[in-house]
Order: structure tokens, then sequence, then C-alpha cells
């Protein structure tokens, strides 16, 4: 068995640092870099490419509603055209950097409230996953587990990595709860590591209700953002690993 470590980092800009994205990069196989519409900036950007392929990590873009003050996670009312546009956009800088880097971009996960926006709407992932298309058909779509965005690319003939979350608590319909309900997060390292292991042991979430959830692993999220996201990393790497799981990102040996 084999699954990928992702995290999103590269969410520094100007004088705002956030995360600890070096220390993440030691334990993860692939790298989600913000592209500056919920955070980032150019050198932010270059900088988070060049330390991904020092370390051997896959690098992906994580575009966003434009959304610097909400972190791209308040829901905002945009057009299939707009959706289009502004991940055509964030992607193709992203691939810009990292073939400036040295290597070719992998793979693109949208953030935040675009990500779970497109989770149940089939007309805002088709709009994503045309941008992806367009921009090139071998990238790899990071969806969440089980949603219609994951339906959407396969129909367009992308690949798709199924999404779960370590550090996230799930709804029975297999959605994320929201990050302003109670429970949302995870805190609680050993908690995660036995959520992860069920997911990918056993093919079940539990959810805050109490009910098992039926879910896919292809790529494991831990967001960089949060306290601790580094010690986080390299305590589920050493757990996946000694349960003789192979941590590599989609279609690579990272």
């Amino acid at each position: 068995m084999n699954v990928d470590l992702n995290s999103d980092m590269g969410e520094s800009y100007g004088a705002w640092r956030m995360g600890d994205d070096l220390a993440l990069l030691g334990h993860v196989s692939s790298a989600n870099i913000a592209c500056g519409f919920h955070a980032g900036d150019p050198d932010t950007m270059a900088r988070t490419a060049a330390a991904a392929v020092q370390r051997g990590v896959a690098i992906g873009a994580h575009p966003s509603l434009p959304d610097l003050q909400g972190f791209g996670r308040r829901t905002m009312q945009i057009s299939e055209s707009e959706a289009y546009g502004i991940t055509l956009y964030q992607a193709a800088a992203m691939q810009g950097f990292a073939r400036a880097a040295g290597t070719t971009m992998r793979h693109v996960k949208a953030h935040g409230a675009l990500y779970n926006m497109a989770a149940k709407d089939a007309k805002l992932s088709g709009a994503i996953c045309r941008a992806v298309r367009d921009l090139d058909p071998k990238l790899v779509v990071f969806a969440l587990a089980g949603s219609v965005m994951v339906d959407v690319a396969r129909d367009m003939g992308l690949p798709v990595a199924q999404e779960v979350f370590a550090d996230r608590s799930y709804q029975d319909d297999g959605s994320l709860t929201p990050r302003s309900h109670a429970g949302a997060m995870i805190t609680d390292l050993q908690q995660s590591i036995a959520q992860v292991r069920r997911m990918l042991h056993e093919g079940f979430v539990r959810s805050l209700t109490g009910a098992d959830v039926p879910i896919r692993a292809d790529t494991i999220c831990l967001h960089g953002d949060q306290p601790g996201a580094a010690v986080f990393a390299a305590a589920m790497r050493e757990a996946l690993v000694a349960d003789g799981i192979a941590i590599r990102s989609p279609g690579g040996t990272a």
C-alpha cells in the first residue's frame, strides 16, 4: 500500500509569516503552494518551489478565491467563467515557478471555500477542472474523497487523487465539518493517526455523530498553518511507515 502525504504551504506574504514550510517539507511527499489570492506572493512561491525541489517533494498549485483578508475561507458567489479564470491564472503562475525551479508541476488542489464549494457543485467543479485540463491534462486533481469533483474530473479524463484529512472531522455525508463548528479541527495527534489508519486500512471514517462513512484515501492532507504541523507530519509519516505504507506522491516516488 502507498499513499501521498500533502500539506498546504507557501502561505506567507510580505512581512507576514505563516507556518514552518522547511520543517514540513522534510515529512510530506506533495506541497500545495499558495498562489497569491488567499496567501503567498511571488518571492514565497519561488522560495517554496525551490525548497520542495531540494527535498524531492512534488509541487502543486493551491488556487483560491480572491480573499486575502479572509484567507480564502469565506464563501463567495462566482460565475463559472470567473472560477475558470482564477484557477487558470493561479495554476499557470505556479507552473511557471515550478519550471523555474527545475521541475514540473504535478497537481492542482483548490483551497478553502473554493475547495468546499466545488465538492458539492458540479458546475463549479467543471470550471475548475476545465482550467486544469486546458493548462495541462496530465495534472492530477486533488479532490475531496467521494465528492462531486471526483466524478467531474474523471469525466474530463483528468487523473484524480481522492483526498482525506488527518486534522479535520467529518459529517455524515462525507463533507468536512465547517471550521465554525465545534470539533471541526482534530488537535490530538493520536486521534489524528487513528483516524487516518482507519481510513486506509478499513475504508471508513467516523463522523461527528458516530456514523461510519465509507471513504477512499489516495492523499492525506495536514494543514501547514496549524500549530505544531511539522510535529504532526513527522509522527503521521512514522506511524504509516511502521504500518508498511509507502509515502509517495501520486505517480511519484517522493
